[in-house]
């Protein structure tokens, strides 16, 4: 009988233990990370060394991670391309096979609201665009705050500027700002910059003005002309889209100023003599933030149907640090570069933005720093 219930007492532990690392089992596969099936549409095609390859980049080091399986296509960006930018954007969502579709830019936004109407459960993101915020419960809109952006392209202006001992820099305190059209989201860019290049050197003048256009190269080499010209300003900053072009071609034609360049590192996008006289630029880091989307979506953090802002502390944007940026400028003009930025992520330094300032705080600075 003893020996029956010893038996017994073994089977049971036995079985005992095999249930007990069943169940362990079940609980470690219960927390694994969720690996999301993403697609990412690209009104253009890769290789832009701008806003699609930084998103690309982001989307390759999520997969790297194990985090995403994910899929690209190039829907190309000429005119003849964009009936296909909705057929595909339907396709994608007719498919259901994606957790996320991902697209981006200004010419995106009109056809994603049309299929996110239309397929309420299927998610989307659409970065560097505003539109129809909070008008799809599917769709979260990634913007870039700018404003911390200008703020450190202010800063490094400012300390350049009086760096006499290098190459097409005056002893006039003089820098230039040439802005596309003059907007909300473009005197963003130029309230940071006011107010990095006041905090630096309160001596330094900014000559602004707008061309009114994203495509006029031509009007903005004659505004950055003149104010190399009469003004003297010897650095100065394309906020315009392709009109900025514009601004470094005056700065190479007249071999007396420098250009900073605007949401891309524009030292890989303009042609060599141009990107010779590119001393940084302000960035914009997709692929940052569509990581950033997926840590907070992982910590159970989502935003559909809302705006996400994403500056310096969540690494949404920044400023070119080698190239030209290390070989021309000073260490004690990168050192203040680098001590504004820290003291932006950890809240010493708060940059206003003129997005939803009805005081127009930023005009008044504007134009109490114009030479």
């Amino acid at each position: 009988m003893k020996k029956f219930v010893t038996i017994l007492m073994v089977v049971f532990l036995v079985f005992g233990a095999v249930g007990c690392k069943a169940a362990s089992t079940d609980t470690a596969a219960t927390t694994t990370e969720k690996v999301y099936n993403v697609v990412s549409l690209v009104n253009g095609n890769l290789g832009d060394k701008s806003f699609f390859d930084s998103a690309e980049s982001g989307l390759k080091a999520l997969q790297d991670a194990g985090r995403i399986t994910y899929k690209t296509i190039e829907m190309g960006g000429t005119d003849a391309d964009q009936p296909k930018w909705l057929d595909t954007l339907y396709e994608v969502a007719q498919s259901g096979e994606y957790d996320l579709v991902i697209c981006g830019t200004y010419q995106m936004p009109d056809y994603l609201k049309e299929v996110a109407t239309a397929y309420p459960d299927q998610k989307f993101l659409i970065y560097d665009d505003t539109s129809y915020v909070g008008e799809n419960a599917n769709v979260v809109n990634i913007s870039y705050k700018q404003n911390d952006m200008g703020y450190l392209i202010g800063v490094f202006a400012a300390a350049m500027t009086s760096e006499t001992s290098v190459a097409n820099i005056n002893a006039d305190k003089v820098v230039g700002f040439v802005g596309g059209i003059d907007s909300p989201v473009i005197n963003d860019f130029l309230y940071g910059f006011l107010e990095g290049v006041k905090a630096t050197d309160a001596d330094v003048k900014v000559d602004t003005r707008y061309v009114n256009s994203y495509v006029d190269t031509a009007t903005a080499k004659e505004m950055g002309l003149s104010m190399i010209n009469d003004n003297k300003a010897d650095i100065l900053w394309g906020v315009a889209g392709l009109s900025g072009n514009g601004a470094a071609e005056a700065a190479l034609e007249s071999g007396k100023a420098w250009f900073i360049g605007v949401d891309s590192d524009q030292e890989q996008t303009l042609s060599a003599e141009l990107a010779a006289v590119t001393l940084t630029s302000g960035l914009k880091n997709v692929g940052n933030s569509i990581v950033w989307i997926f840590d907070e979506w992982d910590a159970g953090r989502t935003y559909w149907g809302q705006l996400v802002n994403l500056g310096l502390t969540e690494g949404g944007v920044g400023i070119v640090t080698d190239k030209n940026f290390a070989a021309v400028a000073p260490q004690a003009v990168q050192d203040k570069v680098l001590a504004a930025e820290a003291a932006i992520k950890d809240g010493t330094i708060v940059v206003p933005s003129a997005i939803g300032d009805d005081t127009n705080a930023v005009v008044a600075l504007r134009d109490s720093m114009q030479p």
